[in-house]
C-alpha cells in the first residue's frame, strides 16, 4: 500500500490511535451489551452503527467538500495550488491526493479520505487570498502530514462512533421500541407499573447514552490535538521551515477575528479536520475549555515549532 516515505511515522501518534480505537471497542461493546440486557434488538443496534461507520468511511471526503462549498480542481484551474502539491508529494515521495478549493473566506485547509489513495485536501479561497505562497505551502504540508499518518481515517471512524449513543436513543424513544413494555390489560394499577417501567428505562437509556458519548468525545478530542502537533512536525521538518507554518498559524489565527461569527459557527461542526479551529475555546494552559478542545493552544503549537527550528538550526 503507498505511503509517504520521507514522511517518518509518528509512533506517539501510532499508539494513541491504537489506545483510542481499543478503548472505543470496548466502550462501544459495553454500550451494545447494556442496550442487549434492557430489551433492544442487537440486529438494530448493528444495523445504525454499520450504515453510519459505511457512510462516513467511504463517503467522508465527498461529505466535507459538499459542507465545506468545495470543489475538486485541475491543473488547469488552479495551477499554483497544484504545482505546490505537486513539490510537497515529491518531497514526501507519497502519492498525489485529489485537489480542492471552498469557496469561502475563511482561511483554512483540511484534508480528508479514508486512505492515501482517496484523499483529498482542500484549501479555502481566504486561505489562499490571505497567505503567501510559502505559508500556503506550509499549511498544506501539515495537511499532508495528515494524510501520510493514516489518521484523517481514523478520527472519521471515532467521530463517527462518538455520535451512535445519542443517534440509538432517539431511535428507541421515537420508534416506538418501548412499545411492548406498556401494553396490555391487567387494570389500572398494572398500567401503571408499565408506565413507570418504561419511564425508568429510557432514564437508564439517557443515562448510559450521555456517559458513552462523552467518554467517546474526550477520547477523540485528545487524539485530535495530540495528531495536529504530529503534524506540525512532520509538516515543518518537511518543508524545513519550522517558522513559516508558524508565521502561516499566527496569521490564520489572527485572520479569524475578521470573519462573522455566524460564518465560523456553521463551520465549526469540522474544526477536528481543519489546520486551526473556526472558533476557538481560549488560550492558555490547561482548563476546562481544553478537554473539549479540538486542537492544542496556539502557544502550544508555536511553542513546539520554535524548538524544531531550534534544532535544525544547531543540526546545520
Amino acid at each position: 500500500m503507498p505511503r509517504a516515505r520521507n514522511i517518518a511515522a509518528d509512533r506517539g501518534l501510532t499508539f494513541r490511535m491504537f489506545v483510542t480505537g481499543l478503548l472505543l471497542v470496548i466502550l462501544y461493546s459495553a454500550f451494545v451489551a447494556i442496550l442487549w440486557r434492557i430489551g433492544m434488538s442487537v440486529a438494530a443496534i448493528v444495523v445504525i452503527v454499520a450504515l453510519l461507520l459505511f457512510a462516513q468511511y467511504w463517503f467522508s471526503d465527498r461529505i466535507a467538500l459538499w459542507s465545506m462549498h468545495g470543489r475538486e480542481v485541475t491543473p488547469a484551474e488552479a495551477p499554483e495550488l497544484h504545482g505546490i502539491i505537486d513539490r510537497l508529494c515529491a518531497l514526501a515521495d507519497m502519492p498525489k491526493p485529489r485537489v480542492a478549493i471552498a469557496d469561502v473566506d475563511m482561511p483554512n485547509a483540511f484534508a480528508t479520505g479514508r486512505n492515501p489513495k482517496a484523499a483529498v485536501v482542500c484549501a479555502t479561497t481566504g486561505l489562499l487570498r490571505r497567505l503567501d505562497e510559502p505559508e500556503v505551502e506550509a499549511v498544506l504540508a501539515h495537511e499532508l502530514s495528515h494524510v501520510a499518518h493514516r489518521d484523517v481515517a481514523v478520527m472519521t471512524i471515532a467521530s463517527t462512533l462518538g455520535v451512535v449513543a445519542g443517534l440509538t436513543t432517539r431511535m428507541m424513544l421515537y420508534a416506538g421500541l418501548f412499545g411492548g413494555f406498556g401494553g396490555g390489560g391487567g387494570g389500572r394499577g398494572n398500567n401503571n407499573q408499565g408506565a413507570q417501567q418504561i419511564v425508568l428505562l429510557e432514564m437508564a437509556v439517557m443515562l448510559v447514552s450521555m456517559v458513552v458519548y462523552a467518554i467517546s468525545f474526550l477520547l477523540t478530542r485528545a487524539l485530535s490535538r495530540y495528531r495536529e502537533l504530529a503534524a506540525d512536525r512532520s509538516g515543518a521538518l518537511l518543508i524545513g521551515r519550522p517558522s513559516v507554518l508558524a508565521s502561516a498559524l499566527v496569521k490564520v489565527t489572527g485572520e479569524m477575528s475578521r470573519i462573522p461569527t455566524r460564518d465560523l459557527r456553521r463551520a465549526e461542526a469540522f474544526n477536528a479536520f481543519f489546520f486551526t479551529p473556526a472558533l476557538t475555546q481560549g488560550r492558555g494552559g490547561v482548563s476546562i475549555s481544553t478537554l473539549f478542545s479540538t486542537h492544542p493552544s496556539l502557544e502550544r503549537r508555536l511553542a513546539q515549532l520554535a524548538e524544531l527550528e531550534h534544532q535544525l538550526g544547531q543540526a546545520s
